[in-house]
Parts: structure tokens; C-alpha cells; sequence
């Protein structure tokens, strides 16, 4: 596989985020059938899945159930079995523009800790990767970069979520380039 080098605004493999139509339906009732509690953030800093940047002060979010294996395996006709899960996660309250495809890998904050969790076309995990994220921002975009880069070698691997450490929370799903 060629890639390219990646920069802040141009990554070689695309986060994807939540899909505006499960959001829609995530806003009414989550992946664990509650109805969601939106409230204004009063301190800004949630990961939203929505449009993948962090929220900003006063915006209006609510944390949903959120199954994406189980959505991805809908869509390609995948079965996980066991492997399907469902976490928390933030989203915009109210319909919002997405994600800015120019902003890079999100959430590939300095120092922080990622796990690239791989899956086979059946929807069965096959490996992961922990990847500390270096304190420059353009290496730590980097650090991601290689880890997709290397999880992507794998042949059999179709996808990869991308989590955060600290809580284990699912953050962006990067498909087969």
C-alpha cells in the first residue's frame, strides 16, 4: 500500500463520524433504547462523534448509547456476535454541519492515549494498538497516521475504531482506504 505523509489538514485515512441518519435517530432514542437528556455544556471539552471536534461552552450535547459495530455490520452485512457493544458517547443536541473533512485526525490531542482497535470484515476484533501521543501536535498526528498505516497492512483487517484509553470510549471509526 502507498501513503502519503499526512499533515493536520490532510490525513491519508478519513475519521468517519456518527452518520447524520443515526444521529437522528440517536437524538430520539439511543442505541439502549433511552430518550436523551441534551443539556448546555457549560464547560466545553466533550469529544462530540457528530461533527468530531470537542464542544465549546454553552453548546447544547447529550451523552447517547452508541452501538457502531453493530451499525457498520448493518450496513455491510457483517456479524459480530459478541464483539458488538455499546458505549457513551456525545453528540450535538440538535442537528449540527459535521465534520470539517480539512481538520486532520480528531481528538489527537498531545499526550494523550489511543487504543486502534482492528476488525475483520465478520466483525471480529483481530489485534489492537496502544499509541501514546507525543507532545507536538504534528507527531502526534503522525503517531496515528502510522498506527492506521500499519493496522491497514494487516489484509484481513476492514476497519478500525479508534478509542480513548482513559474511559475506553469509542471516538471515530476509520474504514478500508
Amino acid at each position: 500500500m502507498t501513503t502519503t505523509a499526512t499533515t493536520a489538514t490532510h490525513p491519508t485515512y478519513q475519521p468517519t463520524a456518527i452518520a447524520p441518519d443515526a444521529l437522528e435517530g440517536l437524538r430520539e432514542r439511543d442505541d439502549a433504547g433511552a430518550a436523551p437528556r441534551p443539556y448546555a455544556d457549560d464547560e466545553g471539552g466533550a469529544p462530540l462523534r457528530c461533527c468530531l471536534r470537542r464542544s465549546r461552552a454553552g453548546e447544547r450535547i447529550a451523552l447517547v448509547s452508541y452501538a457502531p459495530l453493530r451499525r457498520w455490520a448493518a450496513r455491510t452485512g457483517a456479524a459480530p456476535g459478541a464483539y458488538d457493544e455499546v458505549g457513551p458517547v456525545f453528540v450535538h443536541a440538535d442537528v449540527c454541519a459535521g465534520p470539517d473533512p480539512a481538520a486532520g485526525y480528531a481528538f489527537a490531542e498531545t499526550g494523550a492515549r489511543r487504543v486502534l482497535r482492528r476488525y475483520n470484515a465478520l466483525g471480529h476484533i483481530t489485534g489492537g494498538t496502544l499509541v501514546d501521543l507525543p507532545q507536538h501536535p504534528a507527531e502526534a498526528a503522525a503517531a496515528v497516521e502510522r498506527a492506521l498505516r500499519e493496522a491497514f497492512a494487516e489484509p484481513d483487517v476492514a476497519l478500525v475504531h479508534v478509542r480513548a484509553v482513559e474511559y475506553g470510549c469509542f471516538l471515530y471509526a476509520v474504514g478500508r482506504p
